[in-house]
């Protein structure tokens, strides 16, 4: 059988990410009650502290350092760092939010062929980069052979049809 052009792995979509924190409660705090996200069950077969969140159709596994005063915490908001991004429905309720919060941030923002998209970086407790954006106005342009799509309509219309057309064809 032939490799599926474009996902020889077979693909489906970002599961969870996991991040190594210096205190998993005051992590779950942040991610539950600045981002929304809800406490889901974690195997009790591990042999090591940690906590599972879900939200947004991803996953947030939070790991107790096992040395949590030797972790370097980031304190400058640098955009170019790593990051993970979530759209949004209101730029100006999320800068509300994070001010009412007491949360510093950075906002910035990009311009592309007059589409204009809000970006806001703040930090986790254990300096994690998060990124607010409306990044849905910003078209995601294939480098060739495809049409333009937002972000979220990406995976949900191209990805499903480029492996439909490649199945048919073993």
């Amino acid at each position: 059988m032939k490799d599926i052009v474009g996902n020889p792995l077979r693909l489906k979509s970002v599961n969870h990410i996991s991040l190594i924190c210096k205190s998993v409660n005051e992590s779950v705090d942040f991610y539950q009650n600045v981002l929304g996200f809800i406490p889901i069950r974690r195997p009790g077969s591990f042999d090591f502290d940690g906590k599972w969140l879900f939200g947004y159709g991803i996953g947030i596994h939070l790991l107790q350092a096992e040395d949590p005063e030797n972790i370097p915490r980031k304190k400058e908001i640098n955009p170019k760092d790593n990051h993970i991004s979530f759209q949004c429905e209101s730029m100006d309720a999320v800068g509300k939010y994070l001010e009412d919060m007491k949360i510093d941030y950075v906002r910035a923002m990009v311009e592309e062929n007059g589409v204009k998209v809000d970006q806001m970086f703040f930090h986790d407790p254990d300096g994690f980069m998060i990124e607010i954006c409306n990044c849905d106005s910003l078209p995601v342009i294939p480098l060739a052979g495809e049409m333009a799509r937002s972000c979220s309509r990406l995976n949900l219309e191209i990805m499903p049809q480029q492996i439909h057309q490649v199945v048919k064809q073993i």
